[in-house]
């Protein structure tokens, strides 16, 4: 008689969790927005606005600049008022970054509201995994904390589809001196949506029992784990609190020094591996291999497509394969194919679908290793205390690596050639296979008391 009670409280906890789960992971929504709609709009700015080619590269890159700035305060501000409350802040920024982004009259403007987004999107691409991390039990963790990379994918996506709709609801004049207004300023409805639905969700648990609130994190933990795993639960969280100083130079003591090294190291090595360079330069990349502006542009989608299938396979793997694996077969699988598509450009075999399939097979080897995988680990390896800071710390040097890949790729395909650049970017994914092997340690089914626990091991 016990086997099915247990089950079906199961069931429903798991219900409850996964809900909020969703709720927390629509901040990744935005964050593929905001990163997919400045590729649609952009061309049509530069000619409202008659921007230079610098102009163009700061109208796409300021985003990420203001992403660093609301990296770097996630910490400091979730771990003082919650990470509901500032969450709830992030909608709101980027509420008003979407209007003020549509409705700028010079270029300036523009680029003001597009960091007042960007420090939203900083905030909810660190707290969001860490949310759900904290709330999400140990068997599912994985999974639940991928549901933030599942939206960041589902949210680029879906705006290559919008940024088309619009971009053909009129001629090239209307194109030019509306259409980019619309693509940002569409923007503003999942930002309400994701700030309504936040006010449903609870206060992260472990936040409220660091807090000294452990009759407010309670009920909590009794809907997710039922009424033992619950107390055990709250005991569990109270002695790792007890046993942590609270200050971030605990991050570079002896016990804890190895669990920055694998954050921030596979932060940066998720982005110097060169995705972002092919999510936002796809277009121009398809145009270098022969492709006409059309054939590109459906190009890029189908690789938006891939991108979503493979992480919903990582989303099913993730807490059965463990995240080491995913990341050694991902790894290797993308040093592979950078190689392969340096050779087609180097030999002159780019034409036709020899780079294409390739960037394909490059596209879902990241969607089911380090794109989900990474900021699971982000979340979860560091301790309760300090989580807030240190998964800021990590967010921080992935944003910033994503700037400057940006920043590099175009110069670097223009000087050293297509060739050469793939392979730089292979020799990332090679360091991020070894990296993978030598230090980063397996988490699957640890609860965070545990992976702590682990590090002081």
């Amino acid at each position: 008689m016990g086997l099915p009670i247990t089950n079906k409280n199961e069931q429903v906890s798991m219900k409850f969790v996964t809900l909020v789960s969703i709720v927390s992971a629509l901040g990744g929504l935005l964050f593929g927005f905001d990163t997919a709609v400045v590729s649609g709009a952009v061309g049509f700015m530069e000619d409202h606005f008659d921007l230079s080619k610098l102009q163009v590269g700061w109208a796409v890159s300021s985003l990420i600049i203001g992403c660093i700035v609301g990296a770097a305060m996630s910490g400091v501000l979730g771990d003082r008022f919650g990470r509901k409350k500032v969450l709830i802040a992030a909608a709101i920024l980027f509420i008003i970054s979407s209007i003020g982004s549509a409705i700028p009259d010079t270029f300036s403007a523009f680029i003001i509201a597009r960091i007042i987004g960007g420090i939203g999107i900083g905030i909810t691409s660190t707290l969001c995994p860490l949310y759900n991390a904290e709330i999400a039990p140990a068997k599912y963790r994985g999974r639940l904390v991928a549901l933030n990379q599942l939206a960041i994918v589902t949210g680029i996506f879906l705006t290559y589809f919008v940024n088309l709709w619009i971009s053909g609801s009129g001629d090239e004049a209307w194109a030019i001196a509306s259409a980019w207004r619309w693509m940002f300023g569409v923007g503003a409805v999942p930002g309400l949506l994701f700030l309504i639905l936040l006010i449903f969700v609870p206060e992260s648990p472990r936040w409220l029992i660091k807090q000294g609130r452990a009759a407010a994190a309670l009920p909590i933990l009794l809907r997710i784990h039922g009424e033992e795993l619950a107390k055990k639960e709250v005991i569990d969280i109270k002695q790792s609190f007890e046993q942590e100083s609270g200050s971030i130079r605990q991050l570079f003591s002896p016990a804890l020094r190895i669990a920055l090294i694998v954050g921030v190291g596979l932060a940066v090595l998720q982005q110097v591996t060169g995705i972002n360079a092919v999510m936002y330069y796809a277009p121009e990349i398809f145009k270098a291999t022969g492709a006409g502006t059309n054939a590109s542009l459906i190009q890029t989608i189908l690789v938006g497509f891939i991108n979503l299938v493979f992480t919903l396979v990582a989303l099913w793997l993730i807490d059965k394969v463990g995240r080491k694996a995913l990341l050694l077969v991902g790894s290797a699988s993308m040093t592979i194919c950078l190689l392969v598509i340096g050779i087609a450009f180097q030999t002159g075999h780019a034409a036709g679908p020899l780079v294409l399939i390739f960037i394909l097979l490059y596209v879902a080897s990241f969607a089911i290793s380090l794109g989900p995988v990474v900021w699971v680990i982000m979340s979860e390896i560091f301790p309760n205390r300090i989580r807030g800071k240190a998964t800021a710390i990590a967010a921080m040097a992935l944003w910033a690596a994503d700037y400057l890949v940006s920043q590099t790729f175009p110069p670097m395909l223009s000087s050293a050639g297509p060739a050469v650049t793939f392979w730089i970017y292979g020799s990332m994914a090679l360091l991020a296979f070894l990296f993978t092997w030598r230090v980063v340690p397996e988490t699957k089914g640890k609860s965070l008391e545990e992976i702590e626990s682990l590090w002081a091991k």
